[in-house]
């Protein structure tokens, strides 16, 4: 096959699950079908805020920046992140005292007194936390500096994504909410936080082959686990190769294979409950490619 089908932007974070997804596209172990791709590796709020000027081709957003994008971009059926009764989490130091505990009014109460450290306004975990606790005081910090903005004080709490959900206690915080599982008990559904988007503005045949191509990126990844953690280790801050496989394990699962109709209701209830609680603007209609 020619190999000068066209060349397209394809942006995810640097981070571990995203690396292991799109491991076999980056090292050639499949067929990409005469396509080449430039990966463009930021963090998810760059990545969302370059969607919404639709820079990339290709690229994995927030499902909350989705709404914001939606005119440009398709949902793909393939690459979901979603916390099925986990994700992300508020901490705060061990030394801190918050009342509540199990009781959420009291929690939330407590909450709304904090000055919260959170990774982007366009994040999921920044939309999940508005829905859960509603209007609260709130500080801007790249994801990976939120354990300092708490230790150091320019925040009471933190609201914490990527690995900080697996190395919070040994870097000597503790979880005050995980609002994955509080979702999960209060839909039954889990917690739609990231996806892969494609312009609407490419041919529907081309469309539909890269989809294929990043479906069959993944699925080489879950045959092949054991390489695509290895490729997926230099991304993998502050983890062994044991977390980092756990990690991996609770974003690229069955729901990146495909969303199936359980994801894509929990897409649904996610930014309709974020649109009657006037977090969003407009509903877009969620459409996925194909």
């Amino acid at each position: 096959m020619s190999s000068d089908r066209g060349v397209f932007t394809l942006g995810h974070s640097p981070d571990p699950d995203d690396a292991f997804m799109f491991y076999a596209m980056a090292e050639n172990k499949i067929d990409l079908r005469g396509y080449r791709f430039e990966h463009r590796l930021r963090d998810i709020q760059t990545l969302n805020e370059w969607a919404t000027r639709g820079e990339l081709h290709i690229s994995a957003i927030s499902i909350h920046a989705y709404a914001h994008v939606a005119d440009k971009y398709a949902l793909m059926p393939c690459g979901a992140s979603m916390g099925d009764g986990y994700g992300p989490m508020v901490i705060t130091t061990t030394e801190r005292e918050l009342s509540g505990g199990e009781d959420n009014a009291n929690l939330q109460a407590s909450l709304r007194d904090c000055v919260i450290a959170v990774p982007g306004r366009m994040t999921s975990a920044y939309l999940a936390l508005q829905l859960f606790l509603g209007d609260f005081k709130h500080v801007v910090v790249p994801f990976d500096q939120i354990f300092d903005a708490v230790k150091d004080g320019r925040a009471d709490a933190g609201l914490i994504i990527h690995e900080g959900q697996l190395t919070y206690a040994r870097a000597g915080f503790r979880k005050i909410v995980d609002l994955g599982e509080w979702w999960k008990a209060k839909t039954g559904l889990p917690l739609p936080l990231g996806g892969n988007v494609l312009r609407k503005d490419i041919p529907p045949s081309t469309q539909l082959d890269l989809v294929q191509i990043i479906r069959g990126s993944i699925e080489f990844g879950l045959a092949h686990r054991n390489e695509a953690v290895r490729h997926s280790l230099p991304y993998a801050r502050d983890m062994n190769a044991d977390l980092a496989g756990k990690f991996i394990g609770m974003y690229v699962n069955d729901y990146t294979r495909d969303y199936g109709e359980n994801g894509r209701a929990a897409i649904r209830r996610f930014l309709s409950d974020a649109h009657q609680a006037a977090y969003i603007d407009h509903l877009p209609e969620v459409t996925f490619v194909g």
